[in-house]
């Protein structure tokens, strides 16, 4: 039997399959510690579950348009409105099973077979295959620590081709945390609006940014920058709802329809209670997502401070997001007992194995000299796993 070449090519997501592993451990009755899920670790706001109880009550469980409810597509309008400086209406809003099924529309709306699109390392795992599963090729740019990991005006010049399609932006960042300025976005816009090129700015994390620093979208920069970007975003980072599966994505009227009109083919409308949930998320109280991120605030900072003490490593400090990527270069090619460690993925299994800390190895977002910690997790955890990583990097001569 001859299969699909294409679904062959494509890797099993190695973040998920470490947190799986972890939890399978710990249902098992071992005292794991996972740093591993990219989710925070709260409940969802009570006032967005009792929004979906209504909507059951009320009989809103049946099939919705494609493309999302006009009540919802309407909330994020203005949202974009308030947080964004952005103006959409609802025919530039495509509702989708999540921020992920957004992205895997909008490759498909926009590429051709052997399209390139250029992807900052380290990526967020599923970049690759979603642009692969599309027919395009990802670009892979690598800026370098000293430069937060972000787009450079030299290594984007480096990577253009004529083939060149689109971009991704990413911020804030996974796995690093970084987050763009304005100088910087604008810099980028003007690159693409040179170069043709369509932006993807994945802004799913945007709520979560830490002391002064804020979110700009790139769509805000510029009118031609407002033209050429499609925006990604959704409820699940920002209001603990990762498994109620509501994403968005605003953008030119001519590629959401396309969007809208694969989803018709593939799933059809996002589930609907949870739409209604997600109205209640965006424009009901934001306390409770408020204390979130403080909480979050207080975990980063407890977690920097806690890593610059243990010799051998060093930490990208973050500015958003949950997680924190770990420089464990000068740990490489050393041994631990009989093993020599050669990259993260090796860091990471024998991390799990010995002293039970689950940690996402940075092969899986394209460089394998570092580990990404969540700290979408408690601070007792943070402390024993951070106590236990010292413990094991002791160990490594």
């Amino acid at each position: 039997m001859k299969l699909s070449l294409k679904a062959k090519q494509i890797e099993p997501s190695l973040t998920l399959a470490i947190t799986a592993k972890a939890k399978k451990m710990k249902a098992e009755g071992i005292d794991v510690i996972g740093f591993g899920a990219g989710e925070p670790d709260f409940n969802t706001p009570e006032n967005i579950q009792n929004a979906a109880i209504q909507a059951m009550e009320k009989g809103l469980t049946r099939y919705t348009p494609a493309s999302g409810i006009i009540e919802l597509k309407d909330v994020i309008c203005e949202k974009f409105k308030k947080d964004n400086n952005l103006s959409y209406d609802s025919s530039q809003i495509i509702i989708s099973t999540g921020a992920k099924q957004c992205l895997a529309n909008v490759f498909k709306a926009i590429l051709n077979p052997l399209d390139q699109v250029i992807v900052s390392t380290p990526y967020w795992v599923s970049y690759p295959e979603l642009i692969r599963l599309a027919d395009g090729v990802p670009v892979y740019v690598n800026s370098g620590e000293k430069n937060n990991f972000k787009y450079t005006l030299e290594s984007l010049k480096s990577a253009v081709t004529n083939k060149t399609k689109a971009i991704i932006i990413n911020s804030p960042n996974n796995p690093t945390g970084t987050l763009y300025s304005e100088e910087e976005l604008i810099l980028i816009a003007n690159f693409c609006k040179e170069n043709d090129i369509i932006i993807i700015s994945d802004e799913i994390y945007e709520k979560l940014t830490y002391g002064d620093k804020k979110h700009i979208s790139i769509a805000s920069v510029s009118e031609d920058a407002y033209n050429r970007t499609i925006v990604i975003n959704g409820v699940s980072k920002s209001y603990a709802m990762t498994g109620w599966r509501i994403g968005y994505a605003a953008g030119p009227k001519e590629i959401i329809k396309l969007m809208s009109n694969i989803q018709s083919h593939t799933t059809s409308n996002p589930n609907s209670i949870a739409q209604y949930a997600a109205i209640e998320a965006i424009s009901g109280k934001q306390d409770t997502m408020e204390f979130m991120v403080n909480e979050f605030s207080d975990r980063k900072e407890y977690m920097i401070n806690r890593i610059e003490k243990i010799k051998g490593i060093s930490a990208i400090k973050p500015d958003g997001a949950f997680y924190v990527m770990i420089n464990i270069d000068n740990l490489l090619n050393k041994k631990n007992n009989n093993d020599v460690i050669k990259d993260s993925l090796d860091f990471s299994r024998l991390l799990l194995e010995q002293e039970k800390v689950a940690v996402i190895p940075g092969d899986a977002f394209g460089v394998n000299n570092y580990i990404r910690l969540s700290y979408a997790t408690s601070l007792d955890n943070i402390k024993e796993g951070l106590n236990r990583i010292e413990m094991f990097i002791g160990k490594i001569i």
